[in-house]
């Protein structure tokens, strides 16, 4: 279905924005908007997402546009790069269509007081050395292990449940999206199975897309907000992009299955099954929030036990403990999530539940919600591409606010199924590739790389332009891989 052509309408409707309007098919309450340069809505048109930015129009309580990112594509249920905020007020919905089944995937970036030329030498160990103790791949157990007591204090707590076992830091915390910890966990909603399949799973990569890459940040856009960030030209940095692992999907799954005759129930008609929902303020949605929210403290679990991997690599490898190497949390922010927020587009401030499928919160300068150290500049907007050409790092921009609910891009965006990459790979060595192009790749498979090979994915920096040139998020610094560690 993912290889059809959209057929429908799209109508542009100034520099980067194009409608799909609402009486495109009977039922849809708002218009669709995608936000694609000329040159990427057509790569957007031969896939059938905008299809499915049409189809979360119908969802109840939806409010002023069913929106997609430059980096749309296919996805369950909503697209990925998908945005809608519905209003509880207004009968509003929750979907777990729209926050993904890898609940609060992310990004995670640490910077270091290395340059280029210090590592260059020792590049080759230390990729060694994170693939050996970063556990990457399908069916890799981690190296921290929790029983179901403390899983529950992960999935309550989030990262300040690992400050008593000193593998976090207040600074971490700072630095982290909502401090790593959505208000309204509950625990007791996530299943036996999910919490088995997350015993071992808390400080493990995956595999699919996830990665950690060793970087190094290659132009500074903006000097006050890489200033603020600590970020230079020629520094050494760390990107991690891991979410909620099989826990995550567990919670997604189990929810989808519970809710499955919820919109019956409640009257709601859906042109695509995959859009499941329940009313916020209904005993089944708020079910689904409070697991939801366990599994997304959970992911931020995972990400600061990646990062504390990666610590530990590099004092080994370069004889310096991780403080002496200035090894601090950047940032690390959310996209695959749902979150209360205030929002305005005309009718005054309301609280609108926002859905975020393979999005980033964009939050402009001065916005409460900023972690007060960024709250001049905006909040940091890490965009990871390919791992052979670059990613980003932006800052959040008012324009966000007027058009897309505070919401930026999560990534390059691929433009070939895993299946097609694979055969179009054919017999060639990526990782030689990636080698000749300076990156040193380490992967469990063969076919891990070949998904995931650059050809896969959109170009980065088109998709990023569209970003700045919407005033969603402004650029800040492009940084270039050197070394990444795939599943």
């Amino acid at each position: 279905m993912a290889k059809e052509e959209y057929q429908g309408p799209l109508e542009k409707i100034e520099d980067c924005v194009w409608r799909i309007p609402k009486s495109y098919k009977s039922g849809m309450r708002v218009d669709g908007l995608i936000f694609a340069d000329d040159a990427l809505i057509e790569q957007i048109r031969r896939d059938k997402a905008p299809e499915q930015v049409a189809n979360v129009a119908f969802l109840p309580g939806i409010q002023y546009a069913s929106l997609a990112m430059p980096d749309i594509h296919w996805g369950y249920g909503f697209c990925i790069g998908g945005v809608c905020a519905t209003d509880p007020e207004e009968g509003g919905v929750i979907s777990p269509g729209g926050v993904g089944y890898d609940i609060n995937c992310g990004v995670r970036l640490v910077r270091t007081n290395l340059t280029y030329q210090e590592v260059k030498p020792h590049l080759e160990k230390l990729m060694n050395r994170l693939f050996e103790n970063v556990p990457a791949g399908v069916g890799q157990e981690g190296k921290f292990h929790f029983n179901a007591r403390e899983l529950k204090q992960l999935m309550g707590e989030g990262p300040a449940a690992l400050l008593r076992r000193e593998l976090a830091t207040e600074a971490d915390l700072d630095h982290t999206e909502a401090r790593g910890c959505l208000a309204g966990a509950d625990p007791d909603q996530v299943s036996d199975r999910a919490l088995e399949r997350g015993a071992d799973q808390c400080g493990t990569l995956g595999s699919g897309n996830h990665f950690l890459e060793v970087q190094v940040v290659d132009q500074v856009f903006d000097e006050r907000a890489a200033q603020a960030m600590g970020l230079s030209p020629g520094m050494v940095c760390v990107m991690i992009h891991s979410g909620s692992r099989g826990l995550g999907y567990q919670v997604c799954d189990d929810f989808l299955k519970a809710l499955r005759r919820v919109p019956q129930k409640y009257g709601i008609q859906l042109p695509d099954s995959q859009l499941v929902c329940a009313p916020i303020q209904s005993e089944e949605g708020q079910r689904y929030l409070r697991a939801m929210c366990a599994a997304a403290n959970f992911a931020w679990c995972n990400r600061q036990l990646l990062m504390q991997l990666a610590r530990q690599t590099f004092a080994e490898v370069f004889g310096r403990s991780w403080q002496d190497l200035q090894m601090g949390l950047v940032y690390d922010v959310a996209h695959n999530i749902a979150k209360y927020e205030e929002h305005d587009y005309g009718q005054g401030p309301r609280r609108v539940w926002v859905h975020r499928k393979g999005a980033t919160r964009a939050f402009p300068p001065g916005h409460p919600e900023v972690p007060p150290i960024y709250r001049h500049i905006g909040q940091p907007v890490l965009i990871p591409g390919d791992m052979g050409r670059a990613s980003w790092v932006l800052v959040g921009s008012s324009g966000s606010m007027r058009r897309s609910f505070g919401t930026a891009c999560h990534g390059a965006g691929r433009q070939l199924s895993r299946t097609a990459a694979v055969k179009q790979t054919g017999q060639r060595r990526i990782d030689q590739e990636l080698a000749e192009r300076g990156v040193v790749a380490r992967a469990r498979s063969w076919r891990g790389l070949a998904e995931e090979q650059p050809d896969a994915y959109k170009d980065v920096d088109l998709v990023v332009d569209v970003v700045h040139r919407l005033d969603l998020a402004r650029k800040v610094a492009r940084l270039r891989p050197i070394g990444v560690v795939k599943g």
